[in-house]
């Protein structure tokens, strides 16, 4: 076996699984809103990429700066 192989195998993926899921769900979420709403503080090209290559964190601060409020 190659050291990738034992390397995945020791991996307690019971942990990592619902981290990945989440993830996922929380870039989904915040790419389809990016796309939906009208204007952001900024431009939509950084936040996305801010979305998209800052794991976990990058939606989470889409949302809490990136989106304008409007009333």
């Amino acid at each position: 076996m190659s050291e990738l192989q034992q390397a995945l195998q020791s991996v307690n993926w019971g942990l990592i699984a619902p981290v990945i899921v989440i993830q996922f769900i929380l870039m989904l979420v915040a790419v389809i809103d990016l796309i939906r709403i009208k204007s952001t503080k900024g431009p939509k090209w950084l936040w996305l990429l801010i979305i998209l290559f800052i794991n976990i964190i990058g939606p989470v601060i889409y949302f809490v700066f990136g989106r304008r409020h409007t009333r």
